[in-house]
């Protein structure tokens, strides 16, 4: 009687196989970790993006108000301080409790900023050390060609030269956001116009 033979199978890897499996699990992961990395960073600038301009929205809001109520200062000085194409510095009684704010607009870099200061002493004045500064948007990317302010005379002709500010009645505002500056296409333009009321006298 001959011996019967066991017949074994192999079912391990073997090297050939074990380093083809590695290698496409190395490449599923890498674009899982590529796709998540992806829609994190275009989320996160849409978020980034959402809330700039929402800010400067509720920025550009407030100051459309408080141009239109400028007014003499506590001081019997013009309604308006100075204007240029990146700032406007003006009076205004910016919480209606008969008292009159210096107020500044101004694009410092990329950060549009809002500063006030409150009249004080007797007879009142205006000091610079007391300005409240705060940033209303990080993001604005206004070129030089690209004005923040541009004024207006009562004719509705643009205003050029800004050394004398008694001619000015409107402003117009318009602040180019972008949370991201390499992304050009996707930059938002916030327009509004004010028309100073305490000077409609001179239409």
């Amino acid at each position: 009687m001959s011996p019967v033979k066991k017949q074994t199978s192999n079912t391990g890897f073997t090297l050939v196989e074990t380093l083809a499996v590695i290698a496409i699990t190395a490449l599923v992961f890498a674009a899982v970790s590529w796709a998540i990395t992806s829609f994190y960073r275009v989320n996160s600038y849409i978020i980034q993006q959402s809330l700039a301009v929402n800010s400067a929205r509720s920025g550009v809001e407030r100051m459309v108000r408080e141009i239109r109520e400028a007014a003499y200062s506590d001081t019997g000085a013009y309604p308006i301080v100075s204007a240029s194409s990146t700032e406007f510095i003006f009076y205004s009684d910016i919480n209606r409790n008969n008292n009159v704010e210096k107020v500044r607009y101004s694009l410092e870099g990329s950060d549009f900023e809002r500063g006030v200061i409150e009249a004080s002493g007797d007879p009142p004045v205006y000091n610079p050390a007391d300005e409240t500064a705060k940033v209303l948007s990080a993001y604005v990317r206004n070129s030089e060609s690209q004005p923040v302010f541009t004024y207006f005379d009562s004719s509705g002709n643009q205003i050029a030269d800004l050394s004398n500010v008694s001619g000015i009645t409107l402003v117009k505002v318009r602040l180019i956001v972008n949370a991201a500056e390499s992304r050009t296409p996707d930059e938002f333009t916030l327009r509004s116009t004010a028309q100073i009321r305490n000077l409609k006298t001179n239409l």
